[in-house]
Parts: C-alpha cells; sequence; structure tokens
C-alpha cells in the first residue's frame, strides 16, 4: 500500500497545571497539605506562610486522635474572610496567640531545655536484658538469644524448634534437647506466657505462675489444658458436668482465665499513632446544626513583600523568573480558596442531610449516597469522592471522616428507607439489652426489626454484626 498523509481534527481534554494541582490540593489530608505547602514554599520565594497560622497548625499536630471530645478548638472560621490575599504582613499575630515578653525568655539559655521522653524497650530488648542478668551459661545465652530472635511480636515462638535447630550451623553441636532447654528457660521470663508456641500454652505459663493458693487455680489450669475449645464455644453444661462444679464457681474459673493476657508481647508494640486535625467544624446555632471550616487546618499564604518589590523593579535579570513564580503563588493561593470553599459546601449539604443524626446519634443516621451531594453542589461524584476522603468533621459526638455519613439503604415496609449505619447501630443497642443467658440469634434480631418496620434479611443482620465484630449468639451466651 502506498503511504499517505491524511489530516485528522480531534479533541483531547487536556489537565493544565493548575488543574492538576487543583485535584491534588483536595485529595489531600490537612496534614498532608501541610507538608505539601511547606515543601512549595521552599521552592517559590514569593510564597510565605502567615506565621499566626503556623504556629497554630504546629501545636494541632501534636494533638492525636483523641480530640474525640466535646472540646472545640479555639479558633472556628465563620465566613470565607480568612482566605483574602494578603500582601501585607500582620504584625500582631503574637498579643493574638497570647504571646508575651516572658515567652520570649523562655528561649534563654538559662532556661533548662525540657526532656523527651524516652521509649519503652521493645520486647526482644527486654528480654535480652533478662539474659544478660541471669545465672546461666554463655552457651544458654547464645541459644536463647536465636529463640527471642523467633518470636513474633506477640511473643510466641512460632517457628518449630527442629525447624530452627536445621537453621543453626551444625559446628555449634546443638542438639534439640539444648533448644528444649532454652525455650524452658525463655518462658519463665517476663512477661509472663512469652515463648509460647499456641495460645493454650500461653495461658498455662501465666496461669502456673499464679500464688499456689490463688483460688480455682487448679480448675483453671485443668480447663485451659484439657477443654479450651468447649470453654470457647460456651458449652457451660459440658464444662460444669467435667469439672462437677456450680455455675458460681464456673463463673470464677472463667473469669480467672479471661483476665490472662493472650498477647504478652503486645505491651512492647509500639503502635503508630495516627494525627487527625478536622477539617469542619459543627456546632448547634439557633436550634440548627451548622458547619464551619475549622481556620487552624486551612493555610493561610501570603505574597512575599521583598520579592514582589524586586519584581516591581522589572528587572531583566530577574523580572522572567519571578513573574512565573509569582503566577505560580498566585494559583496556588486560588486553588487553596477553591478548595477550601468545596469542603465547606460538600460539609453543609451533609450537615443538612443528616440533622438527625447530629440530635439522636448514629441510629437516626438517614442514607445517602454521592451522587446526591453531587446534584446538590453542582460537582462531579468524583470530585465528592475526593472531597470526603481524608477530611474529617469534628462534631459533639466526636471525630468523623466525611465519608462516615454515606451509606447504602435497606427498605422498609413503609416504602421508605433505613440506612446501614443505623441498622448497625440498632443492631449494637438490641445486642447490649439482650438477656447475656439468652443471647439474640440473626433471625431474632430480624424479626425485631421487622416488628419496628425494617425489613432486613438474616444475612443481611450476620453481615453487619460481623462488621461489628460482635460474635454470633452461641458465643455471646454467659452464665
Amino acid at each position: 500500500m502506498k503511504p499517505t498523509l491524511q489530516l485528522k481534527l480531534t479533541q483531547q481534554l487536556n489537565l493544565t497545571p493548575q488543574l492538576q494541582q487543583s485535584i491534588r490540593l483536595l485529595q489531600l489530608s490537612s496534614i498532608e497539605l501541610t507538608q505539601e505547602i511547606e515543601r512549595i514554599i521552599q521552592e517559590n520565594p514569593l510564597l510565605e506562610l502567615d506565621d499566626h497560622w503556623n504556629v497554630k497548625a504546629h501545636d494541632m499536630s501534636r494533638s492525636d486522635e483523641s480530640m474525640n471530645d466535646n472540646t472545640e478548638p479555639d479558633l472556628v472560621m465563620r465566613d470565607d474572610s480568612a482566605f483574602q490575599i494578603d500582601i501585607n504582613s500582620n504584625l500582631d499575630w503574637y498579643q493574638e496567640a497570647g504571646f508575651s515578653a516572658y515567652d520570649a525568655q523562655a528561649q534563654d539559655e538559662e532556661h533548662e531545655v525540657p526532656q523527651l521522653a524516652v521509649d519503652p524497650p521493645s520486647l526482644r530488648a527486654y528480654l535480652a536484658q533478662q539474659i544478660s542478668l541471669s545465672q546461666i551459661t554463655e552457651k544458654e545465652k547464645r541459644i536463647i538469644s536465636v529463640l527471642i530472635d523467633s518470636l513474633n511480636d506477640d511473643g510466641y515462638l512460632t517457628q518449630d524448634l527442629e525447624e530452627l535447630l536445621e537453621l543453626l550451623p551444625e559446628e555449634l553441636g546443638l542438639t534439640s534437647d539444648d533448644l528444649s532447654h532454652a525455650l524452658s528457660i525463655l518462658q519463665q521470663l517476663d512477661p509472663s506466657g512469652v515463648g509460647a508456641r499456641n495460645l493454650k500454652e500461653c495461658l498455662l505459663l501465666q496461669l502456673k505462675t499464679l500464688p499456689y493458693d490463688t483460688p480455682h487455680r487448679e480448675l483453671a489450669i485443668k480447663v485451659v489444658a484439657r477443654h479450651l475449645n468447649v470453654l470457647a464455644s460456651h458449652d457451660y453444661v459440658v464444662i460444669k458436668r467435667v469439672l462437677k462444679c456450680d455455675d458460681h464457681t464456673l463463673r470464677a474459673v472463667q473469669k480467672l482465665i479471661v483476665n490472662l493476657n493472650p498477647r504478652p508481647g503486645s505491651d512492647f508494640t509500639s503502635a503508630s499513632t495516627r494525627y487527625v486535625i478536622p477539617d469542619v467544624i459543627v456546632s448547634k446555632i439557633n436550634g440548627v446544626w451548622i458547619a464551619n471550616l475549622n481556620r487552624d487546618a486551612m493555610p493561610r499564604l501570603n505574597i512575599n513583600r521583598f520579592y514582589a518589590n524586586i519584581l516591581g523593579q522589572k528587572s531583566e535579570e530577574t523580572s522572567h523568573e519571578l513573574s512565573n513564580q509569582l503566577n505560580e503563588a498566585k494559583w496556588l493561593i486560588k486553588n487553596l480558596q477553591q478548595r477550601a470553599s468545596t469542603i465547606l459546601n460538600v460539609s453543609k449539604a451533609i450537615v443538612e442531610r443528616q440533622q438527625q443524626f447530629f440530635e439522636h446519634g448514629e441510629i437516626a443516621m438517614k442514607p445517602l449516597v454521592l451522587r446526591e451531594i453531587a446534584e446538590s453542589v453542582g460537582l462531579h461524584e468524583s470530585t465528592i469522592s475526593r472531597v470526603t476522603t481524608q477530611k474529617f468533621m469534628h462534631t459533639p459526638r466526636g471525630i468523623f471522616e466525611l465519608k462516615y455519613f454515606f451509606g447504602s439503604h435497606v427498605a422498609t415496609d413503609t416504602g421508605g428507607a433505613c440506612s446501614a449505619t443505623a441498622i448497625r447501630a440498632l443492631i449494637k443497642q438490641l445486642v447490649q439489652k439482650e438477656n447475656p443467658r439468652k443471647p439474640l440469634s440473626d433471625n431474632k434480631i430480624a424479626g425485631l426489626m421487622e416488628e419496628q418496620g425494617i425489613v432486613v434479611a438474616r444475612r443481611t443482620i450476620a453481615k453487619y454484626r460481623e462488621s461489628l465484630q460482635i460474635p454470633p449468639a452461641n458465643l455471646r451466651k454467659s452464665l
């Protein structure tokens, strides 16, 4: 075929750098946004962060999810005026923030520098310290050190001793008896139960460390050693027959076992702290719940006056580069305004539709989908999804991610709809009020809901119950 040239007209949507930045800023959380702003400021000398906001943001970043109380943050923005581009520097923020001359003196060298808290030792370091102080041979210490390195975060030895022996160099001349002896020494260390190979052994190790005169100690050892699965299934009739005891004794034995720690190494595991800064604050004004932006979570940027003056001189060497950076700075400030406005509009639409939730709790949550909010604020569903991800709302009932207020619905016999969140809350409420001797089955819960006009299948009840981490009826049964 002879090659030819052809002209074709096509339409293609290209995302400008400004639009790409707007989308990126919209999907960032408050803490991620702060980090992104700091990075951009380092690259663009035309931008500077409002000092007042910088101090408040730094203080808030040190608070964690324990903010789930009814205390409202100090600064709550009631309008969008805080997002006006401010070219002038604010010199009064020291007084507004409550700083004084005494605070400045706190930085003097004569004042004592606060000491940082020392992180607690890890499980392996704690065990190694005990071994180093033990009156055992160096060979035993080396073998125990190998076992310590093989423990998981819960303090269990999940690797078989024979497999572990094969991994060790043959020139050490170790035997399985050497490993077993070393393991017995390890299992005598603190915390009690460490070095166990399964749950049964872990509980037995803890029971055997109790004083001999501990009430029901021997019965508890017998139950764990021989009937742990029966106890887990709450088959109390069988256990009482085997132990030849009454309800009072069995209840005491069960309490003794339940109070043991099935994960002896968990206290040494340092869980990462998750920091949350609410983007929106909800409060009740004149009987109506209103959403307002949290001023402390929204960056406030200014144009640097020094570099702006240099640009005003229109020097050939600096004009072009600074002009580009000035345009980038203006676009960033505009995108931040747009981000704040979008979050506020979406939050107001959510609060308007979930007034009953703020009054009565999750049991009054209404069904809500992204499409409904998208149509209300005139945005695409994908934009609503970005806005509601990692954005948090501070309410008198706690701090919630915006996505929390969305959920599927279940039909009622009156032709209405009930949200999945409300159904889960109702399940939790029914389980809390049930007779522990005769817990409610999934069928019974479905029947009780049907009496209230909510038609829910048994398998749906089971799915919601499992999502709440509520065990089935036979495992909730107690004496």
